[in-house]
This record gives structure tokens, C-alpha cells and sequence, in this order.
């Protein structure tokens, strides 16, 4: 089963014409489920994965933009995870390069002793991270004297530090590499729709082998039948549990995580800084990313979970106040462009845990029912929670074990230059090998080359290539996840989504009531990322 169109209406058409039951049905379209129907599509099985809003519209485009070992999780004795989190992150240098670069980071310290101490924790995640990646990508740890420190850090507090660590980690832009890797699983074979969201589970002698979605756009019932049922819905997992068993007990503790975005102004470095520890016990990052600067990022337990989850005046002043001690000048809400949430799923833990005490593994559960539930990890370990998950699959089905071949697969967009080395996530490479295809669609089509805003440098042509080849069919696939507008600057992608939905519209052959209603269903969505409007 092949399949070349990079859009949804054809793999909708193809999942709910194929009468044959799927190996694998996968519900969620975040960094697990697409990793997993890559792996499986990989290794020759037929999948459809069923994502009920857009791929990435929760937690897989609202992470730290970080791909890294989690010096916090050293810090607490997670060995084993810095460890598997260190290889992957090797391992999607060499296959995502066009996505993911080495960056440096700065951990200023207050005294002698706390130089000696960190220095010390930074030469064992070296060990722990050695091998895997192209030579030299990542820097052995060392210490920074003071004047190097400021030199390399001019917007750092003058008065408090002697001297600091560095080390290099990895960056990427999330929702930029979940869309790479859905159309890498789709040139495997695999079958992925977004806005199709599962109602129920199909049933025959008390096991699990079908599920029954809505399809968004028209409302129709579709049914789809499966070897092997994954549920890999992150935080929301336990409502598809619901679905199978309704007393179920939850598997998720719910935490939320803000970030602040700036403007560049108020920390101009190239590299990142990290504060070791905050007075909540977490750790805190300024990283540059896109022309800007994020702060974050927070741990709040929460009770209840939205698909658009609010950040709370608590968090946006504690991140506020904590750069303000690091800070020559301190930034304030009125600074801030946008604000971001989301939510983290971690596995319940022993009664009167925090949730920034909770593990950060991943989980595997059968149900009686043979439902296979996948929820927990990070980012950076998607690869290797989806191999696992597809391995538990196969026993569920009763296939004999077929390797991953996922170590060594190029994730779409991969380009020479970016393998050389030379690729560092941009507005300009973030395409990859796929600037080229943009930038000839603008020679054939000249109308597409102006930008859509004076202040941002997204244009026309990369508005009509998200519809056209990456599954966009909002206003707010193309701000939000297509390119990063609405996480950058929100009242800029306010302005934008009026131009966004006209030529969205022509693509999809929508009239100007959907243009109309699209604007208006994006002004409610973000609102909640202008920090000084959620604040109020």
C-alpha cells in the first residue's frame, strides 16, 4: 500500500474505502501516535492513525523546543532516561537535521561551589551522551570564567555571578518535525487523517477491533477495523480508556507548563541559559528560537484539561519574576508577544507526589479488551516509545517480531546541506529539502512570493503549500502549525488570519461565510496566547 498525496482528503478516501481490517488502528496525532504509525508503516504493516483536531494541537507543538538528555532528570537520579533521551537525540541529528541543531547552553552560577558542582553533573551527562551523533556536534561540558560569561551573555545581572558552565544540547522546532514525520509515515504507506475524532470502540467477543470516527468536516459516521486498537492520546488518553472500560482508573496526573515569548531585545546571545534550579525546584531555560526568546517553563498541577488550555496569572509572573533575578532588564506582561500552554501527561505516581517529581518513562498497557495504551515520555524519546509500542503490538496480534528500521530512516525533508552539518532551524531551512518545491511553486505561481504580513516572513506560497501538501485545512493549522506565527507574535497572526483564510478558501473551494468564520473561530484562539488579555 502506497501512498504519494501528502493531503487529507485522499487518505480519508482511501481509509474508509478499503474494506480490509488495518494491522494497526492508532488514535492521536501528536509525537507517539505519528512516530508509532511510522515505525509499523516502516516495518510493512497497514496503519491509519485518526487525530480528531490537528496533528500536534496539544502538547507536540507546545514543548521547550528542546531535544535533550534533561539535565533536571539527572538531577534526580533518572539515569537510564538521560541516557535513552542522549542517544535519540544523536539519532534525530543524523535523520532530522534540517529540524534539529546543536545549541549552546549557559548555567551562570552564584559561587565557587556551585561552579565545582555542576561542572561535575555536566561531565556525566558527557559520558552519558557520548557516541551516536556526527563528530564534534555536541561539545564536551566546561567552565566558563566570568568575563567570558558576560561576554557571552551582555544582558546577564552584573552583580550576582562569578562564573558559569557550558554545554550543548539540542534544539528543533516541534510542529515543524510532527508534520515531517507524517509525511514520512505516509510515504511508508501509512493511512493518517486529522479532524477525525473517535466516538467509540467496536467490539466482538469483549476484544477491541474497530473504532467509529466522525468525520469533522461533514459530520459522517465512518467506521474502521483493526488487528491491534493503540491509543496514544497523551493527556486525554484516559477518556479512549473510558471508552473501553467507564470505571476505569486514570492513568494520567495532569501538569500544565507555560512559555513567554519576547522580543530578541531583551537577551540578544546566540546561546541559551539555564537556570539550574527556581524556587519551585524547576528547572527554567532563555532560549532563543526564531528571531525570539522563550522563558519557560512552569509545573502546575491541573484537574481538568482543555484541547486549548489557559496559562495562569501565577505562572506567566512566576517566569517574570525568575528571568528578572538573571536579567539586567527585567521584562514585564506588557514585553511579552505570546504566551503558550501545554499540558504534560504523566503517569500517576505514589499518593502525594508532585507532578515535577513524576517519571517522564513512558507506558504500555493492555486492556482486557486489547486495547494498547501509550502515554507519558517527552519529545525527544518519541522514536523509541513508538518502537516499543509497535513490538507490543505485534504480540497482540500474534505477528511474529519484525525489526524497527527507524534508527537509520531520514525523516522527510532531510537535505545534503543539513546532513553536512550546515542546517541550523530557521525560518529559511525549516522546509528543508522541501524549500525547493516551495520556491518553484513561486515561479510558477509569481502571486504566491508576497508576504502575507510586513512583520513576519511568512508569504502566500507557504500558506498554499500547507494546504496543498501538509494537511492544513484551518486558519489555525497554517498560524499555529505550519509555521509558528501565532506561538511568536499573537496579535501579528490576529492580523494575518483575514489574508490566511482568502487564499486558504481558494484552495479548498471554500465561500466567504467559512473565510468568515474561520477569522472569527481564530480571534477566540488567540486571545489565549496575548499574555495581557489571558492574564485578565
Amino acid at each position: 500500500m502506497t501512498v504519494s498525496h501528502f493531503d487529507r482528503e485522499h487518505h480519508l478516501q482511501q481509509a474508509i474505502h478499503d474494506d480490509r481490517p488495518f494491522d494497526l488502528v492508532i488514535i492521536g496525532g501528536g509525537a507517539s501516535g505519528v512516530g508509532t504509525a511510522l515505525d509499523a508503516a516502516a516495518r510493512k504493516l497497514r496503519v491509519l492513525l485518526l487525530e480528531s483536531a490537528d496533528f500536534g494541537k496539544g502538547t507536540s507543538s507546545r514543548s521547550t523546543k528542546l531535544i535533550h538528555g534533561g539535565v533536571r532528570y539527572l538531577q534526580q537520579g533518572n539515569v537510564g532516561l538521560v541516557r535513552e533521551s542522549l542517544r535519540e537525540r544523536a539519532l534525530l541529528l543524523n535523520n532530522a537535521a534540517h529540524l534539529v541543531h546543536p545549541l549552546e547552553f549557559l548555567l551562570p552560577c552564584r559561587s565557587w561551589k556551585e561552579v565545582a558542582y555542576y561542572a561535575i553533573g555536566m561531565k556525566a551527562y558527557d559520558l552519558l551522551g557520548r557516541g551516536g551523533a556526527r563528530p564534534g556536534a555536541f561539545p564536551r561540558s566546561r567552565r566558563v570564567a566570568k568575563d567570558d560569561l558576560y561576554t557571552k551573555l551582555p544582558e546577564l545581572n552584573r552583580q550576582a555571578f562569578v562564573g558559569g558552565i557550558s554545554y550543548c544540547d539540542g534544539q528543533f522546532d516541534d510542529s515543524r518535525l510532527l508534520i515531517n514525520l507524517v509525511q514520512t509515515a505516509a510515504e511508508q504507506g501509512a493511512l493518517l487523517v486529522n479532524r477525525a475524532q473517535v466516538v467509540s470502540l467496536i467490539k466482538n467477543s469483549g476484544r477491541a477491533e474497530g473504532v467509529e470516527f466522525i468525520d469533522q468536516e461533514t459530520g459522517a459516521l465512518h467506521r474502521a477495523f483493526g488487528r491491534c486498537i493503540i491509543n496514544a492520546t497523551g493527556p486525554f488518553c484516559d477518556a479512549i480508556r473510558r471508552l473501553d472500560l467507564p470505571q476505569v482508573p486514570p492513568m494520567i496526573a495532569a501538569s500544565q507548563g507555560i512559555h513567554l515569548v519576547l522580543p530578541k531585545r531583551f537577551y540578544q546571545s546566540s546561546s541559551a541559559m539555564i537556570v539550574p534550579k527556581t524556587r519551585d525546584g524547576r528547572v527554567m531555560f532563555i532560549i532563543p528560537w526564531h528571531d525570539h526568546v522563550l522563558l519557560g517553563t512552569t509545573d502546575t498541577p491541573i484537574s481538568a484539561m482543555d484541547t486549548e488550555p489557559t496559562p495562569l496569572p501565577s505562572e506567566m509572573a512566576f517566569l517574570l519574576e525568575t528571568a528578572a533575578e538573571y536579567l539586567s532588564h527585567a521584562p514585564t506582561i506588557e514585553d511579552c508577544l505570546s504566551v503558550f500552554t501545554g499540558i504534560r501527561p504523566l503517569v500517576v505516581g505514589k499518593q502525594g507526589m508532585t507532578t515535577k517529581a513524576l517519571s517522564r518513562d513512558h507506558t504500555l498497557e493492555v486492556s482486557s479488551s486489547q486495547l494498547l495504551t501509550m502515554t507519558g515520555g517527552k519529545w525527544t524519546t518519541y522514536r523509541q516509545m513508538s518502537e516499543d509500542c509497535v513490538d507490543r503490538a505485534l504480540q497482540v496480534i500474534g505477528i511474529p517480531n519484525r525489526p524497527s528500521i527507524t534508527k537509520q530512516l531520514p525523516i522527510h525533508g532531510l537535505c545534503q546541506e543539513a546532513q553536512q552539518g550546515n542546517g541550523v532551524a530557521s525560518w529559511n531551512d525549516g522546509y528543508g529539502a522541501d524549500r525547493m518545491a516551495i520556491e518553484t511553486l513561486i515561479q510558477q505561481e509569481p502571486e504566491l512570493q508576497d508576504r502575507i504580513h510586513p512583520a513576519s516572513p511568512i508569504r502566500r506560497a507557504e500558506v498554499v503549500w500547507g494546504v496543498r501538501h501538509e494537511w492544513a485545512r484551518t486558519v489555525e493549522d497554517i498560524l499555529a502549525r505550519r509555521t509558528r506565527v501565532l506561538f511568536l507574535n499573537a496579535s501579528i497572526a490576529r492580523e494575518m488570519a483575514k489574508e490566511v483564510a482568502k487564499w486558504m478558501a481558494m484552495e479548498l473551494k471554500r465561500d466567504s461565510a467559512w473565510e468568515e468564520e474561520q477569522v472569527i473561530d481564530f480571534e477566540k484562539t488567540a486571545a489565549k496566547y496575548i499574555p495581557f488579555e489571558s492574564k485578565s
